[in-house]
């Protein structure tokens, strides 16, 4: 699992993209439609319409990174019906998002199975 400092900056876009954009396209996507410098060290966050995929783009000073999430079943929790085009969320939101955790009742959404849970 993914853990990020507590103060880490972490962007989520609203609208969905398009799943086939690499790094140029993502980096493109957060400069003008989140209007979010990436360069800056923030995360990123992008779900396709589906929203069983998520890409992060992240700058780590020196390279970008890309990284991707698909479910095999089950969408993730997207906030909808905001005139914003980003929403900014706090580490641990983030975490409960990438883990299955509606973010509105605190819940894990039913399709949601951790695999091997209690293996390490």
């Amino acid at each position: 699992m993914l853990a990020f400092p507590a103060g880490f900056k972490i962007y989520l876009a609203l609208a969905p993209v398009d799943m086939r954009k690499q790094f140029n396209g993502l980096w493109l996507a957060a400069e003008q439609t989140l209007r979010i410098d990436p360069g800056g060290g923030a995360v990123f966050v992008f779900a396709n319409k589906r929203r069983d995929r998520i890409k992060l783009l992240y700058w780590d000073g020196t390279e970008v990174w890309v990284l991707a999430k698909r479910l095999e079943k089950g969408r993730f929790n997207w906030p909808r019906g905001s005139d914003a085009s980003r929403l900014a969320l706090t580490p641990e939101a983030l975490t409960m998002l990438l883990s299955g955790i509606d973010l509105r009742d605190g819940v894990r959404r039913a399709w949601y199975e951790a695999k091997n849970a209690g293996e390490s």
